[in-house]
């Protein structure tokens, strides 16, 4: 299976008109969901901290946030790193799970996930 891409809508979580329609690649062995530092700067995401992330490159301390993110109708407001180094939105697994959305392995594609409740 190839890369998965989805149409993705990144929102300020509280002013809603700060928002960006983009393609994001779905990255399963990503924790969390990154954003450029540009798309948050141009959505003015608010910084909540900052977190060690570990990369291929090594490790890196890098700004945390929170966005409304939206895929296939389903919409959340989600922990992100904002990063200086990407340029296109990776969504990580805690996004994906958040949406109750998976990668269907036959497909290629998100689908809805089962979720669990025991």
């Amino acid at each position: 299976m190839g890369h998965v891409t989805v149409r993705i809508t990144i929102a300020n979580p509280i002013d809603n008109d700060l928002k960006s329609e983009v393609e994001g690649l779905v990255d399963t062995g990503a924790t969390f969901t990154v954003v450029p530092r540009s798309l948050a700067a141009d959505l003015k995401l608010p910084i909540t901290g900052r977190g060690r992330v570990r990369t291929a490159a090594g490790d890196l301390t890098i700004d945390r946030g929170r966005a409304l993110v939206q895929i296939d109708g389903q919409s959340e407001i989600n922990p992100v790193y904002i990063c200086d180094t990407v340029d296109k939105v990776l969504i990580g697994v805690v996004t994906l799970e958040t949406l109750a959305l998976t990668v269907n392995q036959k497909t290629g594609e998100l689908s809805e996930a089962d979720l669990l409740w025991y």
